[in-house]
């Protein structure tokens, strides 16, 4: 889970387009073209349409976007590394933000391309939909979910460079903005083999940032060395140093693939059986990987792949796999007889309370689905992982008995905890689709009626909700206090969460419900009342250990509404420097000192250590107003390395979250 600062106004600029906006009227009608020709149509090719449109292939042009022209890149050497011609792979940021990526695999062929009379690696780096992906004699699967590759991160850089090893020769080709800017040339002999590329993104496209995270970088290069094993992965940052002087770097490699990854996910948690489950092979010529293991914990942690991309809307193999679990753990649950002082029947939740796992498919042609193409359509895939499962654990069941009857007794404890929760969660459900009348009395509701308008502040204790409330807009802005901290869902059971009161607040105030037929925890948004919901909390250490609880109650209980980019975190100021008549507010340490030193002394600083500190006006100019505000908007771009650092904040074991903390330290406001 990350955060992106967002300015009002930048949400709604065009993506990158450059086009200037149509004028709006006074009485807010759109001004149409004087002629309406065919010479008003373009017709838009290849890589104009990239840079043109460029939300179209990568997402957005935000910081996600950005990063994902590095995935694009790296792909094209995982699927080298997939089909057995490669087994390194680096990654480096360099100075100026650009990205060097290097493998050893077949190299891009340099020879004519006899259709485009012109070299293949140009082919591959100037043609949308060129290249080896589309040659099923070339790759059997390849990474990513559209095949847009390279060609689209040379169309969104100022400056790309290949060079490419092969057959002997150093062959070299420069592109500006997806233009050749000389042909192919060989620069020279070598005995090494492989592709590098070599990009920096282009600032008319890339509007907000172009500087990396090499966090989020890392994180999904050690979710690759998981995802493929046997292959060494390095990343770099050359724009900054270790004590000892050398640059920040990690080496990834994984012997055991999946299995290390459930270990490196739960950690933080407690087992409760003594290995991973694990297994790989193919079924119905469909390459499957399937590991798991269950803790104490009363979440459920599921993560699948496809092709190496994480389909965070689930799918056909997570349907497989649900259903490979509950049918087996089932039969084998029934046969020993332990559930038969139950009183009511379990359900497929229970069979996933305290599991953690991990379901990887390699699949020729994927289709997918969902809002963001990340759900697998492939009806094929979910018969061949349901059958993997299905052997997986009656092969593990009988082999260990002793770990079963665990398993067994943590699935009758999740159905009784269940059973409690029901009725929990039916009262929250009561509460919800009443009328008006039924919110909570907290609740300093908003005038518009309409969700796409409004916003709900979930503000830290009376006091600042008090202010808030004196400081808003009325029209659009709804403010609900919560007393002091929420709480810890990732240690408590489902029917403590939905007893607590002030849970039990945000669910009837955001109008929500809760639970499918497919899963009792899921989200249904089609009423949410907010479509921002905005966590206001004090600058200092408690502030944020409140924004962290809520935060993981949001991903536990409600990740469709941070899915949907409805969370958002204020950010008040620290400092309030005044001189004379004049005053200016500062959002760091850095800040401070320079609005002091641009008043040349006899300035007063004021410490903000709470919003209670500052009054309506204050709040309101600072933090609430839309014009000058800067919210942080709450995005997952690894759900894998979300859930574990939540485990890991969130629960009992104290040296990791030491260690986590004090590694983050810098990016921390720590009061002294």
């Amino acid at each position: 889970m990350s955060e992106e600062p967002n300015n009002e106004e930048e949400l709604n600029e065009e993506n990158g387009s450059g086009q200037e906006p149509q004028e709006i009227s006074d009485r807010n009608e759109i001004i149409l073209p004087k002629e309406y020709s065919a010479d008003s149509i373009q017709a838009l090719e290849g890589m104009e349409h990239v840079r043109m449109r460029p939300s179209m292939y990568i997402g957005d042009v935000g910081v996600r976007g950005l990063h994902h022209l590095v995935y694009e890149v790296v792909d094209n050497s995982i699927d080298e590394a997939m089909g057995g011609h490669c087994d390194t792979i680096s990654v480096i940021i360099n100075e100026d933000n650009s990205i060097t990526t290097r493998d050893n695999g077949r190299g891009i062929p340099v020879d004519l391309h006899k259709k485009e009379g012109i070299s293949a690696l140009e082919v591959v780096m100037t043609k949308i939909g060129a290249g080896g992906k589309f040659d099923k004699d070339s790759y059997k699967v390849s990474g990513g979910l559209h095949g847009v590759g390279v060609s689209v991160v040379n169309a969104l850089s100022d400056n790309l460079k290949a060079t490419v090893y092969r057959d002997g020769k150093i062959w070299e080709q420069e592109y500006s903005r997806g233009k050749s800017l000389y042909p192919v040339k060989s620069v020279g002999e070598t005995t090494e083999r492989g592709t590098e590329v070599t990009f920096h993104p282009d600032t008319d496209i890339f509007k907000q940032t172009i500087e990396y995270s090499y966090e989020t970088l890392s994180n999904r290069m050690r979710e690759l060395s998981f995802l493929n094993k046997g292959v060494t992965i390095t990343i770099t940052d050359r724009r900054q140093k270790e004590d000892d002087g050398e640059f920040v770097s990690e080496v990834f490699y994984s012997d055991e693939g999946l299995k290390e990854f459930i270990r490196f996910l739960d950690a933080t948690r407690n087992p409760l059986i003594k290995e991973v489950i694990a297994m790989e092979g193919e079924k119905n010529d469909i390459p499957v990987e399937v590991a798991m293991i269950y803790n104490d914990s009363y979440v459920e942690n599921l993560h699948s792949y496809v092709n190496n991309i994480n389909t965070h809307e689930g799918g056909t193999h997570l349907s497989g796999f649900r259903r490979g679990l509950t049918t087996t753990l089932k039969k084998y649950a029934d046969a020993s007889g332990m559930l038969d002082k139950l009183k009511f029947e379990v359900q497929g939740d229970d069979f996933r309370e305290g599991l953690t796992a991990i379901v990887s498919v390699k699949v020729g042609e994927p289709q997918f689905e969902g809002q963001t193409k990340t759900k697998l359509g492939n009806r094929e895939v979910s018969s061949a992982v349901s059958q993997a499962v299905s052997e997986m654990l009656t092969n593990y069941l009988e082999e260990h008995p002793d770990d079963a009857k665990v398993i067994v007794q943590k699935v009758i404890l999740a159905a009784q905890a269940r059973h409690a929760a029901t009725k929990a969660r039916e009262m929250v459900q009561r509460k919800t689709v009443m009328s008006i009348g039924g919110l909570p009395g907290k609740l300093s509701d908003c005038s518009d009626q309409d969700p796409v308008n409004c916003e709900v502040f979930l503000v830290e204790g009376d006091s600042a909700g008090g202010t808030a409330k004196m400081g808003r807009d009325r029209k659009f802005q709804a403010i609900l206090p919560l007393r002091g901290k929420i709480l810890n869902v990732e240690k408590a059971m489902t029917h403590k969460v939905f007893e607590n009161e002030e849970i039990k607040n945000i669910y009837t105030a955001l109008g929500v419900t809760i639970g499918t037929e497919e899963d009792s925890k899921a989200l249904n948004l089609d009423k949410l009342r907010y479509h921002k919901v905005v966590i206001m909390c004090d600058a200092d250490v408690d502030g944020s250990h409140i924004e962290t609880l809520i935060l993981t109650f949001f991903f536990r209980y409600m990740r469709e509404l941070v899915e949907g980019g409805h969370v958002y975190i204020a950010t008040p100021p620290l400092y309030l420097v005044k001189k004379g008549a004049k005053k200016r507010y500062a959002w760091s340490d850095k800040e401070r000192d320079e609005i002091a030193d641009s008043y040349s002394g006899g300035v007063s600083i004021q410490r903000y250590k709470g919003l209670g500190e500052m009054n309506a006006e204050q709040l309101w100019d600072t933090t609430m107003d839309p014009d000058f505000r800067i919210l942080r908007q709450i995005t997952i771009d690894n759900a894998t390395e979300t859930d574990r650092v939540f485990s890991m904040l969130m629960g009992d074991e104290v040296p990791p979250r030491r260690e986590f903390i004090e590694k983050n330290a810098k990016y921390a406001n720590i009061d002294a």
